[in-house]
């Protein structure tokens, strides 16, 4: 196993980077192409920064393979706050369905009743956020304005590891999505989806940069009470620089881009991600009940793997023995205790290896 220069961070978010991009973005602290400054100290209308946001902007639409009819906006907030912005601009005060599956979409569901007629269409609260509701099951109702969903859950560890087709359901609304604990970690079917929002502080940079892809036909229907900065809108006629942006946030979302090209693309990437969530869950189901996840195997999320040990009272000797091996941020949410591993695309295999040699030796060891 090649030997570790940093400890392993498995943060749900803000989360790990790649390794070199850190490392260019500290050469470029001071002086960015010999521009004389850092990004953090650009105009966001200079040339110098609108070269890094037209830079980023291209590289995000050639990596996912976003067609010409979305909009890409960069836009600040993060998931809740798009949790607003997205009946704000799509519902026109009308009725919206929610597909809950875990606790991202409970807060996107409960935020957009402020603005909206919203119905929980399907649910998975009855077994504890552990399955998925199949969508022939729905309950979508004819004049919904957009249907929402959290493709994948990171407190719970839920993943749809394909988005539903609403169109086979009979449905026309638009296909809402909550991608932000799982994008650009596999492709995008956006022949299903009418908008995309994601937080980028999980597997794309830090904190301070959502990134939201509309279908422009969705544009321009925003309520009277929506602030003209998150008027989608008014975001696209102004090339995401109505407000000033998160400069440095698209600094380093563009420099992930390109670590992601160069290491062969998000199809590259989805396989590595497989076979890094496969080695964990394995080691985890083959503990002889050491250690439990309790998702349904069919929807266990690739990025968020919560589990739990069979005794409480060993999760702080496991977290203290873990940090002495160089293995960060594995304690649970506070909301469903336990532990949990985010393996986003900057984990790399080897990190993954080392977190399954300390399950395997601490059930050893405390067996």
């Amino acid at each position: 196993m090649p030997e570790a220069s940093r400890p392993y961070n498995f943060s749900a978010g803000p989360a790990t980077l790649p390794e070199p991009v850190l490392r260019r973005a500290a050469q470029e602290m001071l002086d960015w192409h010999g521009s004389g400054m850092g990004v953090m100290e650009m105009s966001h209308r200079g040339r110098e920064f609108v070269s890094i946001a037209e830079a980023a902007e291209a590289d995000l639409r050639h990596l996912l393979g976003v067609p010409a009819q979305f909009r890409i906006l960069f836009m600040q907030g993060g998931g809740l706050a798009e949790n607003a912005i997205v009946p704000m601009n799509l519902s026109r005060g009308g009725q919206v369905d929610a597909v809950v599956t875990g606790a991202w979409s409970q807060k996107s569901a409960r935020e957009a009743r402020r603005y909206a007629d919203v119905q929980v269409a399907a649910s998975n609260e009855a077994d504890g956020h552990t399955t998925l509701p199949t969508a022939a099951g729905w309950r979508l109702r004819k004049g919904a304005a957009y249907v929402h969903v959290c493709s994948n859950e990171t407190i719970h560890g839920v993943e749809f590891h394909q988005l539903p087709d609403l169109s086979a359901l009979g449905c026309d609304a638009p296909l809402v999505v909550d991608c932000s604990s799982h994008v650009l970690s596999r492709p995008m079917d956006w022949s299903r989806v009418g908008l995309a929002f994601a937080g980028a502080q999980k597997n794309i940079g830090p904190a301070g940069l959502t990134l939201v892809f509309v279908r422009e036909d969705l544009l321009g229907h925003a309520l009277p009470i929506c602030p003209s900065a998150f008027d989608y809108r008014t975001v696209a006629d102004n090339g995401s620089m109505f407000n000033t942006p998160p400069t440095y946030a698209i600094y380093i979302a563009g420099l992930v881009f390109q670590w992601i090209a160069a290491e062969g693309g998000v199809t590259a990437l989805e396989a590595r991600n497989i076979a890094k969530a496969r080695l964990l869950y394995d080691a985890i189901d083959g503990s002889g009940g050491f250690y439990a996840n309790r998702v349904a195997v069919d929807c266990r999320s690739r990025m968020n793997v919560p589990f739990f040990l069979h005794d409480e009272r060993l999760n702080e000797p496991f977290l203290a023995r873990a940090r002495e091996r160089g293995l960060l941020q594995l304690k649970g949410h506070k909301s469903v205790g336990g532990m949990r591993a985010s393996i986003y695309n900057a984990m790399p295999l080897h990190g993954v290896q080392a977190l399954v040699d300390h399950l395997r030796d601490f059930a050893r060891s405390h067996g």
